[in-house]
């Protein structure tokens, strides 16, 4: 896969996880928010459990200790992430959510230099503060006084962060995109179903008030963009993936204007226009710094 097809897969992910915010926000007048969390990620494991089972079987690399520990790191990140956004789309909108979430497009770099010592491409920054700029345009330029569902959601922003770092170690030295998503939706799950047990009331009028998003976030927001993410991320850096990730705001925004009548400020359409920018200019700077390196290297044409 090239760099700019596994670039194009996150932008897909990015796009269905937009989906999911809305899905995500209207299912919490049925459910609560860690049987929510709970279901639809036993669902994604169970989704995506086949694809892993004949992954395996031409597994290039054997499973490792540390490879285990990665594997629950990333799925803890993951439920971190799940939690803090969905308990604070209780009490944040689904604008503010998908634009505080953004953040882990700054986040991931500094991830990056502060604990893996690796230097970003220098497009990487002027394209993530392009992108978390075109985020917060979509919000009309201002946010409402911080709630606690805005806190949250800060927290979620950088478990985000994390789980992307963390997926793009694991998938490069396991090679096995499907098994680290079948795991991390698994810990995940029960994770959310430990707490939900305790601290939850259920019913099966309640699930099935709230089976549409279940299913929608499970099968598609969960199995099928996460699996997008882990695939794409074997093919690019975690930087440039957080950069194309980030576009999940904008359908976010969209479709939340869309669907639950929040609307779009004229900002919002500059905002756009920000967020492709910093894509096509992260997709498109480092290319051609490597054919212009790559054309220096080639031999001189013998004109004797």
């Amino acid at each position: 896969m090239t760099r700019i097809q596994a670039n194009l897969l996150l932008l897909l992910a990015a796009a269905i996880w937009g989906g999911g915010f809305v899905a995500q926000s209207t299912a919490m007048k049925a459910i609560g928010p860690f049987w929510f969390i709970g279901l639809r990620f036993m669902i994604a494991a169970v989704a995506v459990l086949p694809f892993m089972l004949f992954e395996a079987r031409k597994a290039p690399v054997a499973t490792a200790p540390r490879h285990l520990k990665l594997y629950l790191l990333t799925g803890l990140a993951l439920f971190g992430g799940a939690a803090t956004q969905q308990i604070g789309l209780q009490t944040t909108t689904v604008t503010n959510s998908s634009f505080i979430t953004g953040l882990y497009v700054v986040i991931v770099p500094l991830i990056a230099v502060v604990f893996l010592r690796r230097s970003p491409h220098w497009i990487i920054w002027p394209g993530a503060l392009m992108a978390v700029s075109g985020i917060y345009l979509l919000s009309g330029g201002q946010l409402s006084a911080m709630t606690t569902g805005d806190l949250l959601t800060v927290v979620c922003a950088i478990f985000w962060a994390g789980q992307i770092t963390l997926a793009g170690i694991t998938v490069s030295e396991t090679g096995r995109p499907l098994a680290l998503s079948t795991t991390q939706f698994a810990i995940t799950g029960a994770c959310a179903l430990a707490i939900a047990v305790v601290s939850e009331p259920i019913s099966w009028a309640a699930i099935w008030a709230a089976a549409p998003e279940i299913l929608y976030v499970g099968i598609f927001s969960s199995g099928v963009a996460f699996s997008l993410q882990i695939i794409g991320q074997r093919y690019t850096t975690p930087s440039q993936a957080a950069i194309f990730l980030s576009a999940e705001a904008l359908f976010g925004a969209s479709l939340g204007a869309l669907l639950l009548g929040e609307t779009m400020p004229p900002l919002g359409y500059v905002g756009c226009a920000l967020m492709f920018t910093a894509m096509l200019l992260v997709e498109v700077v480092p290319e051609i710094a490597r054919r212009r390196a790559s054309d220096r290297l080639k031999p001189s044409p013998n004109l004797g």
